[in-house]
């Protein structure tokens, strides 16, 4: 049984050979009776950043994509696709996604990728593009899904570079590279956006806190210092007095009164004995 389904198709595989070599022979015999029109036909131009993906009769033909440049094609047995090499860029729309801690929030991304293997990229999948968008958006929750808010607010470089590593295995089989992805924005809802800035606010008034704290113990430890310097010499005190008079009166132009320190009269009193 197996041997009879053998035979079978190795002759419907034969057939199919010879009568695309009669539909061949018959394309050439008409390109060369309309001459010099069937030129304009057969005769196609690709640009330099574009490849064209010649089939004939359903099959691709040999030699793989062609251009840049001139290629020919038969008529009425050969088509071709044309496939864009330049990268593309494509903006993925905001995606609803629940955080490892159950967290809603709104993501959005920009993934960069250009066809690699035009064959492939025609041969292999109906639509390269669309499905790499497609791809695109799932993986983009896929991934955002598996981490907690803090990581996906702090950690955007490596959870880009995951998604591209992710992305360009999967397209792989598409002729697809992805060359880049970046996330754009996540936003969060107005409840936790509020939560978060409170949270944000206690912490820098903590900190403003214990700033002002370290400061008021250092000046105490220097007042402390200034009052044992000045406690060991009567004429620093005395002096330091005067200063602050000198001080006050500079200030504003008016008469206060201060009572005179016995220390100060005693200084004086001293010094007309000795005298």
């Amino acid at each position: 049984m197996v041997i009879a389904e053998s035979t079978t198709n190795d002759d419907t595989d034969s057939e199919s050979k010879t009568c695309g070599k009669i539909l061949v022979v018959l394309s050439w015999i008409l390109v060369i009776v309309t001459m010099p029109f069937s030129l304009f036909i057969c005769f196609k131009v690709v640009q330099e950043y574009e490849r064209a993906v010649i089939f004939r009769l359903g099959r691709l033909l040999s030699g793989g994509a062609k251009g840049p440049g001139i290629f020919f094609i038969l008529p009425c047995i050969d088509s071709y696709a044309r496939v864009d090499l330049r990268t593309r860029t494509y903006d993925v729309p905001p995606q609803e996604v629940l955080t490892k801690d159950s967290v809603t929030v709104s993501v959005d991304a920009v993934v960069y990728y250009r066809v690699h293997n035009a064959t492939i990229s025609i041969a292999n999948v109906e639509n390269a593009h669309h499905s790499t968008r497609l791809l695109a958006q799932t993986t983009l929750r896929n991934t955002m899904g598996t981490r907690p808010l803090h990581e996906i607010l702090s950690e955007r470089e490596t959870i880009s570079g995951n998604m591209q590593i992710s992305l360009d295995e999967a397209t792989e089989a598409w002729g697809i590279k992805v060359e880049r992805v970046e996330i754009k924005d996540v936003r969060l809802p107005v409840q936790l956006q509020r939560a978060m800035a409170a949270e944000a606010e206690a912490a820098r008034e903590a900190r403003a806190k214990v700033i002002a704290a370290e400061g008021e113990q250092k000046a105490s430890r220097a007042l402390r210092e200034a009052s044992e310097v000045i406690g060991d010499s009567p004429a620093a005190l005395q002096l330091r007095y005067l200063q602050t008079l000198n001080t006050i009166s500079a200030e504003k132009n008016s008469t206060i009164v201060f009572p005179l320190p016995i220390d100060l009269l005693t200084y004086f009193i001293k010094a007309k004995e000795e005298y």
